[in-house]
């Protein structure tokens, strides 16, 4: 496994982001595609519909955005989508990040969220923070519940996908050290 200290002696074109809820993961993703050109895929934006419900078109569109030949996504909705991420990614960069900064980091977007009644997607508004006593779906109720999913699953998936290169993140520094030694690289492979 990488750290963010190991040079990018690879060439990444596909990059799968994979962190607990909170993590940065799309934050991520647009930092790549801004530093890089690669295009990022925001995988919330392409399932979420209106009432939070799967958009008809998620599993299509995520399947043409998946074959594309250069990417960046969060790795999510795997009980939908399978492996198919997984299979086509060369790169997976694990956001393992201490749980505090994810846990404050979400709590932080889903308040702002609810109090300037952000339209999120475009279809959905986070629901009033009081609703986590009586919503077992609450975002930080998910949170509590799959916070240590990450580290069980990022070995698992590297042992059955051998084409990936796994990069691990412990903090904010070593994701922007990650994220300059990414863009130098592709830089000089030009």
């Amino acid at each position: 496994m990488r750290s963010a200290r190991d040079p990018v002696t690879w060439n990444p074109r596909r990059i799968l982001i994979v962190g607990v809820t909170g993590s940065g993961k799309s934050t991520l993703g647009r930092a790549i595609e801004a530093r890089t050109g690669i295009p990022h895929i925001e995988m919330d934006a392409l399932h979420w519909g209106e009432g939070w419900t799967e958009r008809p078109q998620f599993r299509t569109e995520a399947r043409a955005a998946a074959a594309s030949d250069a990417w960046v996504a969060e790795l999510q909705y795997t009980r939908v989508l399978g492996a198919l991420f997984l299979e086509r990614a060369d790169t997976l960069v694990w956001l393992d990040l201490p749980p505090w900064v994810s846990l404050t980091q979400l709590t932080r977007r889903t308040v702002r969220s609810w109090r300037r009644r952000e339209m999120k997607w475009g279809v959905v508004r986070e629901p009033a923070p009081w609703t986590i006593l009586t919503d077992d779906e609450h975002i930080i109720r998910w949170w509590f519940r799959t916070w240590r999913k990450p580290a069980q699953r990022v070995p698992r998936y590297a042992a059955e996908h051998p084409q990936l290169q796994v990069v691990r993140l412990r903090s904010r520094r070593e994701v922007r050290e990650w994220v300059d030694r990414l863009a130098s690289a592709l830089r000089a492979d030009g």
